[in-house]
């Protein structure tokens, strides 16, 4: 074996357990709940106006803010009671793909019975 693919060889397997450290230690990361959406803070509405411009509202504690956002700054329009503005309803389950599919098709899913046509 000569010393360049010796050389070769030594890095690939070791790029292999970085990737595969890396892995292990985000899974393990994941599990624990580092990353996760918390905290005092949600986003209640993106209003787009323009290219980089957009106005938010954002519920802190009990008040939600008014924000300017453009490409250079973020501004504080207002704030207003939490009461005035509705809470979001919980978010649908999760369909797969193949239901989702089925429904843009035009398919009938199995568990929807089926209409009678008029005779």
């Amino acid at each position: 074996m000569t010393p360049l693919s010796r050389y070769v060889i030594e890095t690939l397997v070791t790029l292999l357990a970085v990737v595969a450290l890396s892995v292990i230690v985000l899974s393990a990361l994941r599990r624990a709940g580092v990353g996760k959406l918390g905290g005092p803070l949600e986003l209640v509405a993106r209003l787009p106006l323009e290219g980089r411009r957009a106005v938010y509202l954002v519920r802190a504690g009990e008040t939600v803010y008014v924000l300017a956002a453009s490409e250079s700054a973020l501004a504080k329009l207002g704030e207003m009671p939490s009461a005035l503005v509705p809470r979001p309803s919980p978010p649908l389950e999760p369909r797969s793909f193949a239901e989702v599919l089925k429904r843009a098709v035009g398919v009938k899913p199995a568990s929807e019975p089926a209409a009678k046509e008029p005779t």
